[in-house]
């Protein structure tokens, strides 16, 4: 499948997820996340320690992102909803692991980090309209022979645990019999730290989080991203499922946004220009994304 035709299939999946959210029966009041907000007068938002440019900590440790400025606008529309325009926020710290379950027990209201929103998801929680669009790519040392996945036969590869990245690895592993020892780490931090200490061959996840890692760690000359892409994932803001209130504060925040033509400057501050904390990714925005964002702004409503 060509990247273009599977990122637009990616695109469809994503506004299909958004819709089927906003589309369920609402009942009179606050919707239970929404009241209970209200109630205290905060917002817990689940943050990502190492999802650079998305959710990451900066050198005073603070929770900072694209993706936290996402959830950052979703809260002042939430403050408008509930008539409570000083909401604070409270950052919870989630894993690729437990940030589902996180939303589920009601840890978290928005989970703000590079989350895929697809189906199988789509049956436990909601997800916003779409953020961004990756792909599961290898990460290797640059000195290494792997240019592909078919490279990696008998080798070792990292995933971090409950991430997509690792079930593609072992569909790809299943489809052409390389038998692969593939290693779940809990977070991307450590999923680097493992192939830094040659403790596996690959480390295998979205290929802009690889970038931003190689970027974070000044490691350009130390490790190269590669292969054909291994799955095609659209990443959302994900919350409860089954509160219709909520799905359409979070439909009008982005169409807000959409409609202010704040998107696209918002992405450029995260992945073209440099970060808070120095570096630069230098990764345009793709057509597709783009795209994605100006249909946003023509959406009914968008200019209300």
């Amino acid at each position: 499948m060509r990247l273009t035709s599977a990122i637009s299939c990616g695109l469809l999946l994503a506004c299909a997820l958004a819709t089927g959210a906003s589309a369920q029966t609402g009942s009179e009041g606050l919707s239970p996340t929404l009241s209970a907000i209200k109630s205290a007068h905060v917002v817990r938002l689940g943050y990502r320690e190492s999802s650079p440019p998305f959710s990451f900590l900066d050198q005073a440790n603070r929770p900072i992102g694209y993706s936290l400025e996402l959830c950052e606008a979703i809260v002042e529309e939430i403050g408008i909803e509930v008539d409570d325009p000083n909401l604070r926020i409270d950052y919870v710290k989630v894993t690729s692991d437990d940030r589902i379950d996180a939303v589920l027990q009601n840890k978290i209201d928005l989970e703000c980090g590079s989350t895929t929103a697809n189906a199988e998801r789509a049956k436990r929680v909601a997800f916003s309209p779409l953020m961004f669009v990756a792909g599961t790519k290898l990460m290797v040392p640059k000195a290494s022979t792997v240019s592909g996945v078919t490279d990696l036969k008998g080798k070792t590869v990292v995933v971090t645990k409950g991430t997509t990245n690792e079930q593609a690895m072992h569909a790809v592993d299943k489809k052409f019999s390389l038998g692969l020892n593939i290693i779940a780490s809990p977070d991307h931090e450590q999923s680097f730290q493992m192939l830094a200490d040659g403790k596996a061959d690959a480390f295998a996840t979205d290929d802009i989080l690889l970038y931003g890692l190689i970027v974070r760690h000044k490691a350009q000359d130390k490790f190269r991203v590669t292969g054909d892409y291994l799955s095609y994932d659209p990443y959302g803001i994900m919350f409860r499922k089954g509160e219709p209130q909520l799905s359409a504060v979070v439909d009008r925040t982005f169409r807000k946004l959409g409609s202010g033509h704040d998107l696209v400057p918002l992405y450029n501050k995260w992945f073209v220009s440099r970060l808070p904390t120095g570096e630069r990714l230098n990764v345009p925005i793709s057509l597709q994304l783009e795209e994605a964002f100006k249909a946003m702004d023509d959406s009914p409503g968008a200019n209300n």
